[in-house]
């Protein structure tokens, strides 16, 4: 994906670096070659600023003077840390949010990429979901406050731009694997928190449990897939309209399918418990890519499907696995 982007130097600051998707940026920036002449990349991480106070946003900003910011930082957690502690995740995003977007504007940041989550679009709803469909009702119940602190990073680009003119946009991406992601039950998102039960089950000889029926479903995307597309978006892409950055809808399958492929990849032989007590959250997200394919019809996603995909996101992590069982 060669940019035809003209318009000169870039200081591109990555706000939460250090997390899943942005490692992989700096994967596929350092490691990949995929930087351009006067591209400079600076990668944040909490240990930097702490982005829900605005004294420090505004210092890291004046740090690095970025023209171009990838904001990343989020407040995450698990699904049932999200039904635990909703305003927290609420007040928590607003400030981060509102803090990055309003100093990239006041140090006059030309181009603004956020990242969203398929968990913004609503509950009730029809499928294929898309990008016009986001503000159309309520988002699940399970994780309302991230949600809707996710929503209005959308509300606010379309502000900045009506009323300044700012190009500030968004990807939605669906859920994601990949190295440098969190494992544990507790916080981790499904897929990797489930890696993680896999790797403990089979090193204590214990049974696998899953929390739910298994039978939600969910398209899963590489994170190093979704970190070429943000890179595309901030050099190419020119709406302040989001764009869902996923694999298709034809790509879903069902929790169920994603533990038996996590299992095989990782040998494990053991029992699968599925606790029908526990919710299952959202049955389904189904976005559609169809946009995504207008611009990027011939690119190339990661199938899950592939055991070594799974079993190379465990082993890339696994001294952080074993850390976090000792």
């Amino acid at each position: 994906m060669a940019s035809k982007n003209k318009a000169g130097p870039m200081r591109v600051l990555v706000t939460g670096g250090s997390g899943l998707v942005g490692s992989a940026i700096k994967h596929v920036v350092e490691e990949k070659g995929e930087s351009l002449d006067g591209e400079e990349w600076f990668f944040l991480s909490s240990k930097d600023a702490d982005l829900r106070d605005t004294e420090q946003t505004r210092a890291v900003f004046e740090k690095y003077r970025p023209t171009h910011v990838i904001h990343l930082a989020a407040k995450v957690g698990g699904l049932f840390m999200h039904l635990r502690e909703n305003l927290h995740f609420l007040r928590d995003n607003l400030k981060i949010n509102d803090n990055v977007l309003q100093t990239a504007h006041e140090m006059n940041v030309s181009k603004v990429v956020s990242c969203l989550s398929n968990c913004i679009f609503p509950d009730k709803t029809t499928y294929p979901i898309d990008e016009t469909m986001i503000h159309n009702g309520p988002p699940h119940e399970s994780n309302f406050g991230y949600s809707y602190a996710k929503r209005m990073i959308d509300v606010q680009n379309r502000a900045y731009f009506k009323q300044y003119g700012r190009c500030y946009t968004a990807v939605i991406p669906t859920n994601l694997f990949g190295p440098h992601d969190n494992f544990t039950a507790e916080n981790g998102h499904m897929l990797p928190a489930v890696i993680g039960k896999v790797y403990r089950a089979k090193q204590e000889g214990t049974q696998l449990n899953v929390c739910g029926t298994g039978n939600g479903r969910r398209q899963f995307t590489f994170s190093q897939d979704l970190a070429r597309l943000i890179i595309w978006v901030l050099r190419e892409y020119e709406e302040v309209d989001p764009i869902i950055t996923s694999v298709g809808a034809e790509d879903e399958i069902s929790i169920k399918e994603a533990v038996e492929m996590i299992t095989k990849a990782l040998d494990f032989t053991g029992e699968i418990h599925y606790d029908n007590t526990m919710s299952d959250g959202q049955i389904k997200k189904t976005a559609s890519n169809a946009k995504l394919r207008r611009y990027l019809p011939d690119f190339t996603f990661t199938p899950l499907d592939e055991g070594e995909n799974v079993r190379g996101t465990l082993n890339n992590d696994l001294h952080d696995i074993i850390w976090m069982f000792r």
